[in-house]
């Protein structure tokens, strides 16, 4: 958290355009090393019953900040830094350390310490790869979406309904958290939720492209819900199936895969976009990914790995 504070924190000094991309860069590497370090906290510091809704709760956490953070910063937080960009990111970045500090409180350790945990990612682990893939899925289809909204909207004519249609897109991931407040106790380690989550946010995307106007925007917005509550159903899933000294290197295998395919996915869509002139060619390249991937949700063994204790 340090390391993404320092990154972020540095974009509101940088002298010029290079030095801006590079503390960027830094601000990346530590979000990188922060997320799979998360799921690994978790099984040292709940109970293997509170798994699921602590998994639920820091998702919640990072969807709310994201939105929050997008939807306030024009309208409240630059005009109360007199306008300056520089300063609007040093007050978004600085109160992170807060929560830096906060790791050394005092609290129960549930799990005995590891002296040598491992990191890297396990590849003979098949889980490493399959929840990877469905994490691309999820990330291509919310990044990939959110990315040629307005491309879309504009082929339809309908432009002028972009910030609506950003908005609504954006909180219903807020929305989709929220509801796993509640149901990740339930649904957290099962895989009929995963299957009709994953199947859901295909069929709302397939509904972006073939409707228009609202119904497209409604189409987009159920998406991105069923999207989100797929996310944190998959990232929920390692300190579920595994003990905690492994925890780390599968969510590491888990995000490495699921970036690299959310990056690449929606970019070589854009590649076939720009070629043929039409936004929805992108957009298709995404639903054609998900469907190759989507009968991964019916094979996937979410049984606690041999040798782990019950949770």
């Amino acid at each position: 958290m340090v390391i993404m504070v320092i990154g972020s924190a540095g974009r509101g000094l940088s002298p010029d355009t290079i030095t801006l991309m590079l503390a960027s860069a830094v601000m990346g590497l530590g979000v990188a090393m922060m997320q799979p370090s998360l799921p690994a906290l978790l099984p040292r510091w709940l109970e293997p019953k509170h798994l699921a809704i602590g998994s639920a709760i820091y998702m919640n956490g990072m969807l709310m900040g994201e939105f929050i953070g997008a939807g306030i910063t024009l309208p409240v937080l630059m005009p109360l830094m007199d306008d300056s960009w520089r300063a609007t990111l040093l007050a978004w970045s600085l109160p992170a350390l807060l929560v830096a500090a906060a790791l050394f409180l005092p609290r129960r350790e549930m799990a005995r310490p590891v002296k040598k945990p491992a990191w890297l990612p396990d590849w003979k682990n098949p889980l490493t790869l399959r929840i990877g893939l469905l994490l691309g899925l999820s990330g291509s289809l919310f990044f990939g979406l959110n990315a040629y909204m307005g491309n879309i909207l504009e082929q339809q004519g309908n432009f002028d309904m972009l910030a609506d249609a950003l908005f609504w897109y954006n909180f219903a991931q807020v929305i989709a958290s929220l509801v796993m407040l509640k149901m990740a106790r339930y649904w957290v380690g099962l895989k009929g939720p995963i299957m009709v989550m994953a199947t859901c946010s295909i069929l709302g995307t397939v509904g972006t492209v073939v409707f228009t106007g609202w119904w497209s925007i409604a189409s987009a917005t159920f998406m991105s819900f069923t999207a989100g509550i797929l996310l944190i159903l998959l990232v929920a899933l390692p300190p579920v199936l595994v003990e905690s000294r492994e925890t780390g290197r599968l969510s590491a295998g888990n995000f490495l895969v699921g970036y690299t395919v959310a990056f690449s996915v929606p970019m070589i869509g854009g590649l076939l976009a720009d070629w043929g002139n039409d936004a929805r060619y992108a957009i298709i390249f995404i639903i054609a990914y998900c469907a190759l991937v989507l009968p991964l949700t019916f094979t996937l063994d979410l049984k606690r790995q041999k040798g782990q204790p019950e949770s």
